[in-house]
């Protein structure tokens, strides 16, 4: 499963979830902006910026990072 952190107008996280939809992964997007849960996850993971993916069997990883993104296909 994928986790995709992310909040609203932020273009890092919309240029993530376009990958992953055009690449046909399946993915939870977790906004921060409705859950406290959310924002608590990211930061107990280590991370201050969005978008945060999180993948069984992968590093998480923050930012839109294109060569990341490929390691999930």
């Amino acid at each position: 499963m994928i986790k995709v952190y992310s909040k609203p107008n932020c273009m890092q996280c919309e240029f993530t979830k376009k990958f992953l939809k055009e690449n046909d992964l399946q993915f939870e997007v977790r906004d921060v902006f409705e859950s406290e849960k959310f924002k608590e996850e990211i930061i107990e993971l280590g991370f201050t910026s969005l978008p945060v993916v999180v993948a069984d069997g992968h590093e998480p990883f923050a930012g839109f990072r294109p060569d990341k993104l490929d390691e999930l296909l």
